[in-house]
């Protein structure tokens, strides 16, 4: 979720669409602080972050509602896909032997690169065949590994240096978060269907914004403006529908879509819901509602064993 923008210089081009990953880092900075989700690496990775004001509690709980979701999907996963005798998978063996790799701008791949090196808890986690490669722009371990690439290319051009890395032979889960509002239709369903077609059993998880044709849209896209950000993608997204249709186009028969106001309401226990109401006063509920409305959290599948996939309790 993007604050308001404040009196001062903006950057132009894709400085200002990397400064939404600053927006996101310090939106979780403050979830961790005041409580709402626990995370130990955070801390590590955003520079100075005990100096990171806290931000309001709209955004965080937003930030929370698409953390909680977005894990609860990627859990879900994991537990579906059974092995050969029918035992479910644990999740935190896959979490040591499967690969995650990251895609981003260069610059923020060299930032978080840097990160990683400079701190003794970042590589632990990583263990100790980690490499930084190319000036900074490429970190390689056994089981992360962040590369660098302009995904607004030709896909057949942009994820080559993926071909090396995926294996067809495996289940693959594409997490996309607010990737696919900052470029043109044409080339998210590109990158979807460049997965779809090479990889059997494909998933994807992705968070974005849409129905901006309102007045808060307006808003939204006015002060983003201001900061030189354009958002090229969600003319087309009207309703969360549309967002499982560009699945579907692409290749992911098995939809399916929450609102984070639809998530807030359906997806948390009655216990859950309860230690949010202490975290922090939250007067402007209606505000709330209105803001989380217009977020959306879309997965798709070509797996058949994922027909039932879904982050509820």
């Amino acid at each position: 979720m993007l604050p308001p923008p404040s009196r001062q210089s903006f950057p132009d081009g894709d400085a200002a669409i990397r400064s939404t990953d600053d927006d996101a880092a310090h939106a979780r900075v403050s979830a961790v602080r005041k409580g709402y989700l626990k995370d130990p690496y955070i801390q590590y990775l955003v520079p100075r972050s005990h100096l990171i004001p806290t931000r309001p509690p709209l955004i965080n709980i937003g930030t929370y509602i698409r953390s909680e979701v977005i894990d609860r999907l990627v859990i879900k996963w994991l537990e579906l896909l059974e092995d050969s005798s029918g035992a479910q998978i644990d999740h935190l063996l896959i979490s040591k032997l499967s690969k995650y790799i990251e895609v981003d701008f260069p610059e923020i791949v060299t930032k978080k690169a840097m990160s990683i090196r400079k701190q003794a808890a970042l590589n632990k986690a990583l263990g100790q065949d980690v490499k930084i490669e190319k000036g900074g722009t490429v970190l390689r371990s056994q089981v992360y590994s962040i590369l660098s690439a302009d995904l607004r290319g030709r896909p057949s051009e942009a994820l080559q240096p993926l071909e090396d890395l995926v294996s067809i032979d495996q289940p693959v889960l594409l997490l996309a978060e607010c990737v696919f509002p900052y470029m043109s239709p044409e080339l998210s369903t590109g990158i979807i269907r460049w997965f779809s077609e090479r990889c059997p059993r494909v998933s994807l998880v992705s968070y974005d914004m849409f129905g901006l044709g309102d007045s808060f849209g307006k808003v939204m896209r006015d002060n983003l403006k201001i900061r030189n950000i354009e958002l090229l993608g969600v003319d087309d997204l009207s309703t969360k529908q549309s967002l499982e249709s560009r699945m579907s186009r692409a290749g992911l028969p098995a939809t399916s879509s929450l609102t984070l106001e639809e998530a807030r309401k359906s997806c948390l226990s009655g216990s859950e819901s309860e230690r949010l109401s202490h975290v922090e006063i939250l007067d402007e509920v209606e505000e709330l509602d209105l803001v989380l409305s217009h977020y959306a959290i879309s997965w798709g599948s070509s797996d058949n064993k994922l027909r039932d996939w879904n982050p509820k309790v």
